[in-house]
């Protein structure tokens, strides 16, 4: 037996009620390779994040996220800064941070992974993001899409995916530039703007290559700007997210930071899909903040 114990925090509703439907099999296949698992309440976000910061006080080798991003942006608020790895089982709706670290799509094989490397006691060290004292590992987005988030957590029906599909509908109705007041590094200037997204990772959004050549070991942010644009074009180039191609387009630019500031008045801004802060926020990204178990290598 390995003599190792780690925290088990299962996003109780990541992927429509998909997480918890694996946790058991998580469970099971810690067990069998000799790892203690804490299996920990997730029922809400200020919750997750104190059972963590208990387990982890108290002694957890690890934290293993059982769920999307927003089960592991929960854990990053405990393990990043911290020697503590973080082990991802992809359950979620969206499980953009798994894409972008190589994580075994499949919730068995990415256990298995997992244990593997703590068992070997191996680890990947990533970038992490820190804005307004939260961490992210993936995008900071503002703008089009977080006025869209905005306006779908305002909403209580249609329920699910509906309900976001209803909230696009509604701003684009609305759609104008925003006047953004960007610093890259110290570097500042004011812009129209549709969108900005600050990526430690390529994808956000449940496979949106926003920010397609980012690196999460560069020690730097890559940053896309959306310019003004007609809703037309803006739903003409939405698929081309998929593949990154849109960076291709006029109205396109990206950038590369280590501090990205963004100041723009009454705008939200969300990373790892959750809410973090309104304008203005200040973002670092911090080498070598996180470690990670269970992901491909470098």
């Amino acid at each position: 037996m390995s003599g190792l114990e780690v925290a088990v925090l299962a996003g109780r509703a990541a992927g429509h009620g998909r997480a918890r439907t694996v946790t058991g099999g998580v469970l099971a296949a810690l067990r069998a390779s000799g790892i203690t698992p804490r299996v920990l309440e997730a029922a809400t976000r200020a919750r997750a994040e104190a059972e963590v910061a208990a387990a982890v006080a108290g002694g957890a080798s690890a934290v293993v996220a059982v769920g999307g991003d927003g089960t592991a942006h929960a854990a990053l608020q405990v393990v990043a800064g911290t020697a503590v790895p973080l082990a991802l089982v992809p359950a979620g709706t969206g499980n953009d941070l798994a894409l972008a670290l190589g994580v075994p799509a499949d919730p068995a094989a990415a256990v298995r992974a997992a244990a593997a490397d703590l068992l070997a006691g191996r680890a990947r060290s990533v970038d992490a993001g820190r804005s307004a004292g939260r961490w992210w590992a993936t995008v900071l987005c503002c703008g089009f899409d977080s006025a869209v988030s905005d306006r779908a957590n305002r909403l209580r029906w249609p329920p699910g995916r509906r309900r976001y599909d209803l909230a696009v509908l509604a701003e684009l109705a609305r759609l104008r530039p925003y006047e953004v007041t960007l610093s890259l590094d110290g570097a500042q200037r004011t812009l129209a703007a549709t969108m900005v997204a600050v990526g430690n990772t390529a994808w956000y959004g449940g496979g949106l290559r926003i920010c397609p050549d980012a690196d999460p070991a560069d020690g730097l942010f890559d940053v896309t700007v959306v310019g003004p644009t007609t809703r037309r074009e803006l739903i003409r180039t939405k698929p081309r997210l998929a593949d990154g191609s849109h960076v291709t387009h006029p109205a396109v630019s990206v950038h590369r930071a280590a501090r990205v500031e963004l100041a723009c008045a009454g705008v939200t801004t969300y990373a790892d899909g959750e809410p973090v802060a309104p304008l203005p926020v200040v973002s670092e990204c911090v080498p070598g903040a996180l470690r990670v178990v269970g992901a491909a290598p470098a």
